[in-house]
């Protein structure tokens, strides 16, 4: 009898665990997702970055799924013809005070694997972005942009290929554990599965929730912003422009991104946001949830000045451009324009403490996905690979 597993997500991360469970084990799998498109939350507004894995710990689950997700990626968007182009990452030291972070990240990044690694002086680094300035930078040449949402896409035409289907519209009420297997009320319809995997990103904690498995780490969304270069401004920047990075957070700080399209976006700041789909600053829908979970406040006190220059930033568009000159100082106010953003979905611990590493949890037979933040687009087909190794065995 074939094995039926349910995935809760059509994210990049959702759509390529289904795909790898019909492929790896023969299910027949069912994603569900309450929105009317794949790619509604995360995937369709990141950076668009195919990161290669510089920050990462070795040996931690990012740093090794990363690398090998970026093959996988690479390899994928090559046999499908979507759009994958080396455009090369500068990470730029702005004082000599960021030196030994700077030396200490290229190091990692030879640790991880990385290739083409190479650390440039004021001269070298603006041989690769003529506009840019700085000190010192660590250039990685192959790290890539792609459109993840357009690989999404075609993520779920391959999980129907293979049998399965993605029911947009169809949000989940109800998981029940039974001794069978697992149900789902989802779009008024009971589901039956064998398995249950959830990939929900920003509604993780309400899925794991009907699970009966709230956990000791909860969803605190963040919500990033972003300016865009406007007219000829665009060609200041070829590829790929990054400070140096806080080792004590899991943000990258404000950044020059060129995107596939050609737009270069200036951003994202980090600022806590009070709903889980919190896009626009006046939405507050689940403020009662995220400031109710001990570890918010926490965090909160933990990181306050920090979270004080990210309110600014995001009142501020001279914060910004006062980022992006750091890099770029040719930049005007008239070359920036507001534009659309995007929410992380963070996982905080009880103390406050924010996770880094990507995070699974098993229980039973739901899977839970605690932690999946960037890179997870990039890492996604591996950690498809990963997440299915620990669904447990079907056995009837």
């Amino acid at each position: 009898m074939t094995e039926k597993i349910g995935v809760v997500g059509a994210g990049i991360v959702g759509l390529a665990v289904a795909r790898e469970l019909a492929m790896a084990r023969g299910a027949e799998v069912t994603v569900l997702d309450k929105e009317q498109q794949v790619a509604a939350h995360q995937t369709g507004h990141n950076s668009g970055v195919v990161h290669a894995g510089l920050y990462y710990p070795p040996g931690s689950l990012k740093a090794r799924l990363c690398r090998e997700g970026v093959a996988l990626l690479k390899d994928y968007c090559a046999r499908h013809a979507l759009p994958y182009d080396e455009v090369g990452k500068l990470v730029v030291a702005s004082t000599r005070a960021e030196w030994p972070l700077l030396r200490a990240l290229a190091e990692r990044a030879r640790a991880n694997g990385v290739p083409g690694v190479a650390e440039l002086d004021a001269l070298g680094l603006r041989e690769v972005e003529p506009h840019a300035v700085g000190v010192a930078a660590v250039h990685s040449p192959h790290t890539a942009i792609t459109d993840f949402a357009a690989v999404a896409r075609r993520l779920a035409l391959d999980v129907t290929e293979l049998g399965g289907s993605v029911r947009l519209a169809h949000p989940v009420r109800a998981v029940r554990e039974t001794a069978s297997g697992v149900e789902v009320l989802a779009a008024g319809r009971r589901l039956a599965f064998d398995r249950l995997v959830v990939c929900a990103g920003l509604g993780t904690d309400a899925v794991a929730a009907m699970a009966g498995r709230r956990g000791d780490v909860r969803i605190v969304p963040f919500r990033g912003e972003y300016y865009a270069l406007t007219g000829a401004a665009r060609e200041l920047v070829r590829g790929l422009i990054y400070p140096v990075p806080d080792p004590r957070y899991p943000f990258l700080g404000v950044h020059l991104t060129r995107h596939i399209d050609g737009e270069v976006l200036v951003g994202p700041n980090a600022v806590l946001a009070l709903a889980y789909e919190g896009y626009g600053r006046r939405d507050v829908a689940n403020a009662r949830q995220i400031l109710g979970w001990p570890g918010t406040l926490r965090m909160a006190r933990r990181h306050w000045r920090t979270g004080l220059r990210e309110v600014h930033g995001s009142l501020s568009k001279g914060a910004f451009l006062r980022a992006a000159r750091r890099y770029v100082p040719e930049l005007t106010a008239a070359d920036l324009r507001r534009t659309g953003g995007g929410v992380r979905a963070q996982a905080v611990g009880r103390d406050g403490r924010l996770l880094d590493d990507f995070a699974v949890d098993v229980h039973g037979r739901v899977v839970l996905v605690r932690n999946a933040p960037s890179p997870a687009a990039t890492s996604s087909l591996a950690i498809a690979r990963h997440i299915a190794g620990l669904v447990p065995a079907f056995v009837r």
